[in-house]
């Protein structure tokens, strides 16, 4: 059988593309057994970019397409074991970590290219705790830097007219 699901246009957004913060506290949900309790991520930003009046939301595309291929490699598990911060790790953990699968996330969002405010949810995750967690850095990755170009780009076609 062949996986052809579509991943991330960008080779380099993989499940890896996170900080060693969402990790270790993956790690603390997991070693607490609350891993799979459901949670809820909202995604929003504080503060409209070039203090401006509005924001362009872009990315939703790439975390959906990172969403559909989410997983860890042997090799990831083999770099992630090399990690002084996470050498204390229960084994079972990384079992755990390459074995995950995103079929328990929703996703609800606005389509990109909607004009956006600040503390308005881009994004509302619906997830086990540890996948949210997991997700949370990359899925801001993915949407920042999007929506500061698109909303730039809008500024500039705004102030040429």
């Amino acid at each position: 059988m062949t996986d052809n699901r579509e991943g991330p246009t960008n080779p380099l957004v993989t499940a890896m593309l996170t900080d060693l913060y969402q990790i270790t506290m993956t790690y603390a949900h997991w070693s607490n057994k609350r891993h799979e309790d459901d949670a809820v991520f909202e995604l929003f930003f504080r503060k409209n970019p070039f203090n401006g009046e509005f924001t362009i939301f872009a990315g939703l595309d790439e975390c959906l397409r990172h969403l559909n291929t989410f997983s860890f490699s042997d090799d990831d598990i083999d770099y992630l074991k090399t990690m002084p911060a996470l050498q204390h790790c229960d084994p079972e953990f990384f079992v755990w970590l390459r074995n995950l699968d995103t079929t328990g996330v929703t996703v609800y969002a606005m389509r990109d290219g909607t004009m956006a405010f600040p503390r308005v949810p881009l994004m509302i995750i619906e997830s086990p705790l540890a996948i949210g967690q997991l997700l949370e850095t990359t899925f801001l990755t993915l949407v920042n830097f999007p929506s500061l170009l698109t909303t730039n780009a809008a500024r500039m076609v705004r102030a040429a007219r």
